[in-house]
């Protein structure tokens, strides 16, 4: 009796072979996607509230967001997720100085010893685009926090913003967008008039580094995000070139220095403004993704690209929109390797719709999944999204339909096909 077909073993010029593989390939049957589905729950957040931020233990989730206080100013709170339902909003600090903007947004992460961290913006004494960012600790699950530091130490009144944070050896790992080249030199030096990349570690001491700049000239306004691979963290942000192309970037942490950032994918889109999205990336081992807005060539589009070298290459991008969209992406990665994106779908006049689809390493895509209508105007932020211990996400965006806006949080089940 014939034993089974040894592809290899047989003798096929090289070029037979090749067309025979891939015809297999092709044969082969597709796995179905995951079946989505989502429902509104209560959210911790009250009314007057906004700027919500998703982030996760790896057992606990945590939202933070800002409410306005009584008489003034606003208070930033925290709630925890566990066991499918929130817990009582806390209290982290109450300011009539924050610097609150719809894009530019105050953070909580957990860092690896357990720590709590948050970020927040503050308003300096010049007013307008001075604001620098201020970070607080606490070691009692946020029942009480330090006093804040801020890791920019250049005094200017210039923009410190868009801050990202990533677990790193000796703390956690701080980026931000620093505009102390808008300012003049002491001695008179013209300002470069650019935005900055830079990084600071912060461990339960106090500063455990200098600030790094990681690229001198970056584009001004766009969100930044970093996440663990197993070969040290990555960073990801919008840059600028002298051409005014903004394609997103990545940087690697190699051999204790940041690595000169390089394309995720060359959009080659040209702009001469700001476009105020930036990019989501996630990771898990070697495996990473990063989603990103571009309109390069006027086309707006919402794409992925996936990395199996720990952001070193990444492959083609697969796009993930639905023909109009205003982007404003969020990511996580499941534990095959695919992804939940989020993302705002335009829908016609100042309406959108909040969208979360699932992509495969190899591109294949599921249905987009509708968690929400919502406004495509400023004041609805970015939605944010979170992975859920135990399967399933959390999806939390700014509602402005009503007079007053209000965080809501959908869950997101994802089911096998």
């Amino acid at each position: 009796m014939a034993g089974p077909l040894d592809i290899h073993a047989m003798r096929f010029p090289d070029l037979t072979l090749t067309l025979l593989l891939a015809l297999l390939a092709a044969c082969a049957p597709e796995a179905p996607s995951p079946h989505l589905a989502a429902r509104e729950i209560g959210s911790p957040a009250g009314p007057d509230s906004g700027e919500p931020f998703l982030s996760s233990s790896g057992e606990v989730v945590y939202m933070s967001w800002l409410e306005r206080a009584e008489p003034g100013g606003h208070d930033l709170l925290f709630a925890r997720y566990d066991e499918g339902a929130w817990g009582p909003p806390q209290l982290i600090t109450r300011s009539e100085r924050f610097f609150v903007n719809w894009a530019d947004f105050p953070s909580l992460a957990s860092g690896p010893d357990g720590a709590l961290w948050a970020h927040w913006l503050e308003r300096g004494e010049t007013g307008g685009y001075d604001y620098g960012v201020r970070i607080a600790r606490s070691t009692d699950g946020g029942t009480s926090w330090s006093a804040p530091w801020t890791p920019h130490e250049d005094g200017t009144a210039t923009e410190h913003g868009f801050v990202s944070s990533v677990p790193v050896e000796g703390g956690l790992g701080f980026v931000w967008l620093d505009g102390r080249g808008f300012a003049a030199g002491a001695d008179g030096t013209p300002p470069a008039e650019q935005m900055a990349l830079h990084f600071r570690i912060m461990g339960a001491g106090g500063p455990q580094s200098g600030e790094i700049q990681m690229d001198a000239r970056v584009c001004d306004c766009c969100q930044t995000d970093a996440a663990a691979t197993v070969n040290g963290p990555v960073v990801v942000y919008r840059d600028r070139s002298p051409e005014e192309i903004r394609d997103i970037y990545l940087t690697r942490w190699v051999d204790g220095a940041w690595s000169e950032g390089a394309p995720v994918h060359a959009d080659g889109w040209e702009t001469g403004a700001c476009p105020v999205n930036g990019p989501s990336v996630v990771a898990r081992g070697d495996d990473v993704s990063v989603a990103w807005f571009t309109a390069a060539g006027g086309v707006p589009r919402v794409n992925v690209a996936f990395s199996t070298d720990a952001g070193a290459r990444f492959g083609q991008p697969t796009i993930v929109d639905a023909g109009n969209p205003a982007g404003r992406v969020d990511l996580i990665m499941l534990e095959d390797g695919s992804v939940l994106l989020s993302w705002l779908e335009r829908t016609g006049g100042d309406w959108a719709e909040v969208l979360v689809r699932h992509v495969a390493p190899d591109g294949r895509a599921g249905d987009p999944l509708s968690v929400s209508r919502a406004s495509s105007e400023r004041a609805s932020g970015f939605p944010r999204l979170i992975a859920v211990p135990g399967g399933g996400a959390l999806v939390a965006w700014t509602d402005v339909a009503e007079a007053a806006p209000r965080v809501r949080v959908a869950v997101v089940d994802v089911a096998s096909p």
